[in-house]
């Protein structure tokens, strides 16, 4: 069993509204199941829901991998049910903040007064903080195995590689591409996989307007993942303000430009076969 399952897929911020049904309105927050053991990409508001479910499922452990620490990816964090779990285990990973104060003292001023009421050693579960050069690679696993990449983004950012019996899916969110320029770290870190969920912001129209937020379109993703050899691309990190109706035609055009582009919803699961 080796499958993804997404809890949020917007950016920015949370945009729940009649609006924002079909698709989704939390941020950020991947699931990776590897059999009985979890990973988890991002820690937005999709990550409580993805918390209550671990708490049903009686799920103790996982590691949590950030790409970064800006708040549409970490705003979830303080209602992660498991990390309050006496008998939990969480391992909080980032690949940005080694040497600029680490991911565990920028997650303690999230959680820290007067920005919050319920500070970071409220979490009575076994919490690791791990800090890491994006471009490193580190086995959660014996069989999984990890590879990392830095992403063009303000503040920096890490995509990732989760690698377990000749299979890969790839998270490469919260990155600006160069026109007309192939980014090397993204196509060597996606090369040859079979998913990579990609940062969907913009469209081409919308992105000129947007330079140096850090963000991509659908169709650089495209571009990317046909040059590396991947098998299957999925839209993610979608702008709030792009509605269903707006999603809709963007995912006809997405799926008229490649077949193997699908776009991101709330509580949809894909199997890595």
């Amino acid at each position: 069993m080796f499958f993804v399952r997404f809890w949020g897929v917007r950016g920015s911020i949370a945009c729940p509204s009649p609006l924002h049904v079909r698709y989704g309105g939390n941020t950020s927050c991947v699931e990776v199941a590897v059999g009985d053991r979890r990973l988890i990409l991002d820690a937005g508001t999709g990550i409580r829901g993805l918390g209550k479910e671990f708490t049903k499922s009686d799920i103790k452990t996982t590691h949590l991998l950030l790409s970064h620490t800006h708040w549409d990816h970490i705003d979830g964090f303080p209602f992660f049910r498991p990390a309050f779990n006496p008998k939990g285990h969480l391992h909080v990973m980032a690949g940005h903040l080694k040497g600029r104060g680490g991911v565990e003292h920028a997650l303690s001023l999230q959680m820290g007064e007067p920005m919050f009421p319920v500070p970071l050693r409220a979490m009575k579960a076994i919490v690791e903080f791990v800090d890491f050069e994006a471009g490193e690679s580190f086995r959660p696993f014996p069989d999984v195995l990890v590879r990392s990449a830095p992403l063009n983004h303000p503040n920096g950012a890490t995509g990732y590689r989760i690698e377990h019996a000749g299979k890969a899916i790839c998270y490469v969110t919260d990155t600006e591409h160069v026109p007309g320029q192939a980014d090397s770290n993204v196509l060597q870190l996606i090369e040859g996989a079979d998913l990579v969920i990609y940062d969907s912001t913009f469209t081409e129209a919308e992105f000129p307007a947007h330079a140096g937020w850090g963000h991509s379109t659908w169709t650089e993703g495209v571009r990317l993942c046909r040059l590396a050899g991947v098998r299957r691309m999925a839209m993610f990190h979608h702008e709030p303000d792009h509605d269903d109706t707006f999603m809709d035609a963007l995912a006809a055009e997405a799926l008229a430009a490649w077949d193997q582009v699908i776009v991101a919803r709330e509580g949809m699961q894909m199997p890595i076969a």
